[in-house]
């Protein structure tokens, strides 16, 4: 069993059914209840889905920067507990929801676990995680060295566009 460790990161959050920025507010407002201080937070912004499911509503993101006395499999039950309260059913990975919390970036460390793999797989690839981290650190780098600075300029735009909330933490 992993003992809990001091850890600092960014999750990601995404939400396109419902009151999409309400679901990001009470997102980081569970997160803080559950332990998980939330330290910084990004502009709200819409995009458009990615992977396999396009015929669905824009999502509104936003990237949280936190800090928690667990370890990184933790961290993702929690997130994944407060996304079971705010309504996410099982389903589909790319379906329609209205929450999904993603873990990032955790520190300099890399982790990976059968539930977990840290920074998250597809961050490099998502302009508005990367966006959304930058806002909140621009010299974010992976654990491997890669600037996120680097990875968005490498990166074509989608039409991700900033909003006027950010999500209570």
């Amino acid at each position: 069993m992993q003992e809990s460790a001091s850890l600092r990161g960014y999750l990601g959050l995404g939400a396109n059914l419902g009151d999409r920025r309400a679901q990001l507010e009470r997102a980081a407002r569970r997160l803080v209840d559950r332990g998980v201080a939330v330290t910084g937070c990004s502009s709200v912004y819409e995009t458009q889905p990615v992977g396999e499911i396009l015929d669905q509503p824009p999502f509104a993101n936003a990237a949280l920067r936190v800090g928690a006395e667990l370890d990184p499999d933790a961290l993702l039950a929690v997130c994944q507990d407060v996304e079971r309260e705010l309504g996410r059913p099982p389903g589909p990975r790319h379906a329609p929801r209205p929450i999904d919390i993603d873990v990032l970036l955790l520190d300099d460390r890399e982790h990976s676990s059968p539930r977990l793999r840290v920074p998250h797989p597809g961050l490099l690839e998502r302009r508005f995680a990367l966006i959304g981290v930058l806002e909140l650190d621009l010299a974010a780098r992976t654990p491997a060295g890669v600037a996120l600075a680097e990875a968005l300029a490498a990166r074509p735009d989608r039409g991700s566009r900033p909003g006027r909330r950010r999500p209570a933490g």
